[in-house]
């Protein structure tokens, strides 16, 4: 990667000024990494200083042509505002190349939802005979019942859940703590996993507190929802497409449809913005037509 040095501080910048997670570092350095490889199939390497917006549009005409999606686009251009945004601050140029840069027009793909009878549908085909069975329903009935990112599941602790009051304290984006509640049958399985299955296991230095352990002791990885998802959709032959996230939009919908207020939903989704969350809470035309036919004067 070209301008180590720079990047360095950057990568300083993002986890102490700004309290990003180490994910979010990784995808603003994976974003910033494009323009270095753009560079190298120029065979330069210009000084940040040097770099103009036509330089910036050359590139972004690059990443269209190698098929890359606007939404990635998107991503990658965010990525760079935010370098040069960096170097502003230190002093390392005297104007940003990418002030004047605008992202690609995207078009919003709401993700597949579950209705709760699908939902039930992958909570039923656990095999709760397995070591690791009431484990992977508790890991559903949390994910659906908090509206968890998968992050935000696999760093739960257990000195985080209060089950007197029925709540848990999870630690979110930029390491931004926020209080859940949580659901009876969730408390209810969690309780059997804790102290009936995970007490089982040999659990690994360091890795005392996470809630959910793989069999070798260690908190369960991203990937490995990832998987344990598919595997569920898998078994019971549903065609959408899915993951650990479209419980996360699932949770946000059914709660709106149900009359929920957004700002409560926000909260508990931990969106610092309540635009965010209207983009994750798809409200269905039917809903739409009964609050109409309910509330408005006219109707």
């Amino acid at each position: 990667m070209l301008w180590q040095s720079y990047i360095k501080g950057f990568k300083a910048y993002l986890k102490l000024e700004r309290a990003l997670s180490g994910n979010s570092v990784d995808a603003y350095l994976t974003d910033l990494d494009k323009l270095s490889q753009y560079y190298q199939s120029l065979e330069i390497v210009p000084k940040l200083n040097e770099i103009t917006v036509e330089d910036i549009k050359s590139f972004i005409s690059w990443l269209n042509n190698l098929g890359m999606l606007s939404s990635t686009q998107a991503r990658v251009i965010s990525g760079l505002k935010a370098f040069f945004s960096y170097l502003m601050i230190e002093d390392v140029i005297q104007s940003d190349p990418t002030s004047l840069i605008e992202a690609p027009k995207l078009v919003r793909k709401l993700p597949d939802t579950l209705n709760i009878y699908e939902i039930n549908s992958l909570i039923d085909a656990i095999d709760a005979s397995k070591p690791e069975g009431m484990r992977n329903k508790a890991i559903i009935e949390v994910m659906y019942g908090c509206g968890l990112r998968v992050t935000e599941l696999t760093e739960m602790k257990i000195s985080n859940l209060y089950p007197q009051i029925e709540f848990i304290k999870i630690i979110g984006k930029g390491n931004k703590e926020r209080l859940v509640p949580i659901g009876g049958v969730a408390l209810k399985l969690l309780d059997i996993y804790i102290n009936q299955i995970r007490l089982h296991v040999n659990i690994k230095k360091g890795n005392e507190d996470f809630i959910f352990l793989n069999r070798f002791g260690a908190k369960l990885s991203r990937i490995s929802i990832f998987n344990l998802i598919k595997s569920l959709a898998n078994a019971v032959g549903l065609k959408k497409t899915i993951s650990p996230h479209t419980l996360r939009h699932s949770f946000a919908t059914h709660l709106i449809e149900g009359g929920a207020d957004l700002r409560a939903v926000q909260e508990m989704l931990g969106h610092s913005s309540i635009t965010t969350t209207e983009i994750y809470t798809h409200i269905d035309r039917d809903y739409l037509r009964e609050v109409i036919t309910q509330f408005h004067p006219r109707s």
